[in-house]
């Protein structure tokens, strides 16, 4: 994990993380239950490029797995892949509470 050096940045990385958090939670398996591939796609889509720009690399390569169980409709592979991205993103939770 390379967080960025940019002060705004890390002072939105909080809420950044915390909606994350909430989206997994509540949002990400409600879309699986109705195999809603498309929002599952998007939510991959935005994972991958939002947590790059926060320098979160791993999380943003797991937004591009997503998007391909997504893509294939392949559900069970997407819940697995959700605890790894809940995870990754709660680790950083505790790494930047912890500075």
């Amino acid at each position: 994990m390379k967080l960025p050096d940019d002060p705004i940045i890390l002072e939105i990385l909080p809420e950044f993380i915390d909606q994350w958090l909430d989206d997994l939670t509540n949002l990400f398996p409600a879309l699986v239950a109705a195999k809603n591939s498309q929002d599952l796609y998007r939510m991959g889509h935005t994972i991958k490029g939002s947590c790059a720009q926060f320098g979160l690399e791993d999380v943003s390569l797991m937004g591009i797995e997503l998007m391909g169980y997504a893509k294939a409709e392949q559900w069970d592979k997407a819940m697995a892949l959700r605890t790894k991205i809940y995870a990754a993103i709660l680790e950083v939770k505790n790494y930047i509470e912890s500075l």
